[in-house]
């Protein structure tokens, strides 16, 4: 495929990942990246790159329309949750060089007690959750959570389980909130709780064209990177995942992505966690990007999710079929300073030799 594409944060985990996705799937493509960050464009994979202005700097999107016009880039692909509200309010910049969620779709899934209660309303299986409207009222919001193993204390926008901590009492998420308040400047009005999802750790990868869903793939992850200096002991970064078959979780990921755009169109990535019975919850949606592990994705199956992006923002229909596109037990390993693998499980142990005694 003759096309050149943008891909913001270049550089950075999730941008480097894409670009490393996008290469696998088509040698042809002309790869362009561009950061606000100096030291963190060294690094891009790149073919060219460019230094930008930060995406909270009102020059942002002029310049960066200005750049892609110069550049004859042919679609523009934001890496962050800043880039994709800005991008798809301001989408009329960057005519034809676009494929984002409708705008309210972006805002809606960005605000995770928002996405809750549409999810629910539409009957997508989701955690029970309850804004914090103040730490006056912390006691009767965790007794409504009474009859839950545990309850899991969040902020309700960001990501990578930012501000996030299972907590057992109304006492210990008002001193975790307390803190969030003093040392980070957080609201306690932008926490919520929710009961706490014991069950196995699911993520998805989709794209969408006009709310038909053209790819899906699943895993699940298995441990977490940095969880051992993390609170809550998760993240939503892994560093042991694999592929999965999935239907159930596939069917939830369909019905909710239909329930905060019927539209869809674009990526969307899906965080889910089960309860003890199983059932897979949506705890996050992010609409508009790639996941940070892209290339993890993107090396197992049939398919590659970047390419399909890129072909469906030219107006191109490609050859799917299934959209749900799954190789079962391939593993995905990452850890800092590494590069990342991938690995069926038959050759997870090969040139491994046991001298445990």
């Amino acid at each position: 495929m003759r096309a050149s594409v943008l891909v913001t944060g270049a550089g950075g985990g999730a941008g480097n990942s894409l670009l490393r996705s996008l290469r696998a799937g088509d040698r042809e493509l002309r790869l362009l990246g561009c950061h606000h960050d100096r030291f963190a464009l060294k690094k891009s994979e790149a073919e060219r790159n460019f230094l930008v202005h930060d995406v909270d700097d009102p020059r942002f999107v002029g310049a960066l329309a200005r750049l892609a016009a110069r550049e004859r880039v042919d679609c523009v692909i934001p890496t962050t949750d800043a880039e994709v509200r800005l991008l798809s309010a301001r989408r009329r910049r960057l005519r034809g060089r676009l494929f984002l969620p409708r705008h309210d779709a972006v805002v809606l899934c960005q605000d995770k007690l928002a996405l809750a209660r549409a999810l629910a309303r539409a009957g997508v299986p989701v955690a029970e959750t309850y804004p914090v409207t103040s730490l006056a009222t912390l006691d009767a919001t965790f007794a409504k959570l009474g009859r839950h193993a545990g309850v899991w204390c969040r902020i309700r926008t960001g990501h990578g389980s930012r501000g996030a901590l299972p907590v057992a009492s109304a006492a210990q998420a008002r001193a975790w909130i307390e803190y969030w308040r003093d040392m980070r400047g957080v609201r306690p009005a932008s926490f919520t709780l929710s009961e706490l999802l014991p069950g196995r750790d699911f993520f998805a990868q989709g794209i969408w064209r006009a709310g038909r869903l053209v790819l899906l793939k699943t895993c699940e992850r298995l441990s977490y990177f940095g969880a051992g200096n993390s609170p809550s002991g998760m993240s939503s970064v892994s560093a042991l995942s694999k592929t999965v078959h999935e239907p159930e979780v596939a069917r939830v990921c369909r019905a909710s992505v239909a329930a905060v755009d019927r539209t869809a169109t674009g990526a969307f990535n899906l965080d889910l966690k089960a309860r003890a019975d199983g059932t897979p919850c949506v705890t996050e949606i992010n609409a508009g990007r790639f996941a940070s592990g892209t290339a993890l994705v993107d090396l197992a199956g049939k398919h590659n999710t970047a390419t399909t992006y890129v072909r469906l923002a030219l107006g191109e229909a490609p050859d799917i079929g299934e959209p749900y596109d799954v190789v079962e037990d391939c593993y995905s390993l990452r850890d800092l300073d590494t590069l990342p693998g991938v690995f069926p499980a038959e050759e997870l142990f090969e040139g491994i030799i046991d001298a445990r005694g």
